[in-house]
C-alpha cells in the first residue's frame, strides 16, 4: 500500500506511526513510534513528534516545535515557530519520571504563538489564542485571548481570529465577520 503523505527525505518517520492523506512532513523532523497525524496537516521544518503524541486534521506546525509525550492537538490547530510544550512538572535528567507525564490538549481551532511556552497539565480551549512568548500556566478558556508571563486573558479573539469588541454586558461582536458571542456563567459562546 502506497504512503498517502509527503515527507521530505530528511525526515525520519516511523513505520508505526499514522498520518493521514495529503498531510506534509518538510526538512529535518522526527515522527516517533505510535505518533499520530492527522489529514491535510503540514509538519514545519525540524519538528520532533515523541511516542503517542495526536495530532489532528489540518493543523499547521510550524519549524522547531517540539510535541512531546502527553500533547493532543485537535483539528484545526495552529503552533507557531518555537513555541515549547513540556510533560513533567519537575523533571530531574536523574529520576525517571515517565510515570509523571500530563496531558496537555490544545482544542479545536486554537492558536499558540512563536515562542509561547505551555507547561504541562492544562487545555488550550476552543478558538483561544495564546500571544507569542507568553508562558501559560493554567488552562485557558474557549476564545481567550492570553498574554504575558504568566499568560492572562486580556480579551476575547473571534472563530476567524480577529479580537472581539465588548458590545454589552457580557455580549461582543467581531468586527471583521460580525459573528456575535455571549459570556454567561464563564461559558463563551456564539450568540443564536
Amino acid at each position: 500500500m502506497a504512503k498517502e503523505y509527503w515527507a521530505h527525505e530528511s525526515s525520519i518517520v516511523s513505520l508505526n506511526a499514522v498520518i493521514g492523506k495529503e498531510t506534509k512532513i518538510w526538512q529535518f523532523c522526527n515522527v516517533m513510534d505510535n505518533a499520530e497525524i492527522g489529514e491535510q496537516c503540514n509538519i514545519g521544518q525540524g519538528v520532533f513528534i515523541e511516542n503517542g503524541v495526536k495530532i489532528g486534521n489540518r493543523v499547521k506546525v510550524k519549524n522547531n516545535v517540539a510535541l512531546y509525550t502527553g500533547i493532543i492537538c485537535e483539528d484545526d490547530v495552529f503552533l507557531g515557530p518555537g513555541c515549547v510544550f513540556t510533560n513533567v512538572l519537575n523533571p530531574r535528567s536523574f529520576i525517571e519520571k515517565k510515570s509523571e507525564f500530563k496531558t496537555t490538549v490544545i482544542k479545536k481551532g486554537a492558536t499558540i504563538g512563536a515562542n509561547a511556552t505551555i507547561l504541562c497539565g492544562h487545555t488550550i480551549g476552543e478558538y483561544a489564542l495564546v500571544g507569542a512568548g507568553s508562558v501559560v500556566t493554567s488552562d485557558v478558556p474557549k476564545h481567550a485571548l492570553v498574554m504575558g508571563n504568566p499568560a492572562r486573558i486580556r480579551g476575547y479573539v473571534c472563530t476567524c481570529g480577529e479580537r472581539l469588541n465588548e458590545c454589552g454586558l457580557e455580549e461582543y461582536v467581531c468586527t471583521k465577520c460580525q459573528k456575535r458571542y455571549v459570556s454567561k456563567n464563564g461559558k463563551f459562546a456564539v450568540r443564536e
